[in-house]
């Protein structure tokens, strides 16, 4: 297990009794390093400065206990924005309908990258897009990175959502 990955899971409880889940847990730079805790509140609220302070306040509090990082660093808090990464497999299918951004690690009919439209994930946990009118379907696994395209229809699907709460 990495740094992150203990440090995540370090943090996860805490913050979950707290209303939020985190997203990601990522150590970046190499003499200044900055750790970036990315989490959204299980409401589906948006996040506010306060949010990301509260958070902020118990994640410094837990990491002062375990000390899991043996140099300085900066603690970072943020939301993931509407242009978020897609980091789970339930990711695909709660963004079903949004257009993505997709990477893999191995090329499909010569190309690794995908401009496209999501479609949902399979019970096996293969995601489904379309691209250029055709339907494809890729395991979860085989997804190096992903993240949503900041689109008119994406933000006006997000205040329709805010309307509706």
């Amino acid at each position: 297990m990495d740094i992150c990955q203990q440090i995540e899971r370090e943090i996860t409880p805490s913050l979950a009794d707290m209303g939020y889940e985190v997203v990601r847990v990522a150590l970046i730079g190499n003499e200044t390093k900055v750790l970036q805790v990315m989490a959204e509140r299980k409401d589906r609220v948006d996040m506010t400065v306060d949010d990301c302070a509260d958070i902020s306040r118990t994640v410094s509090a837990l990491l002062d206990v375990s000390d899991p990082i043996n140099s300085r660093y900066t603690l970072e808090v943020s939301s993931p924005g509407l242009d978020r990464p897609l980091l789970r497999a339930s990711d695909y299918a709660r963004f079903a309908g949004d257009e993505a951004k997709i990477e893999l690690f191995h090329e499909i009919n010569g190309r690794k990258r995908f401009k496209c439209r999501l479609k949902g994930l399979t019970e096996t946990e293969s995601v489904v897009f379309e691209f250029e009118g055709h339907e494809m379907t890729v395991p979860f696994a085989d997804i190096a990175k992903a993240k949503l395209i900041l689109t008119d229809e994406l933000i006006a699907k997000h205040q329709n959502e805010k309307k509706g709460k």
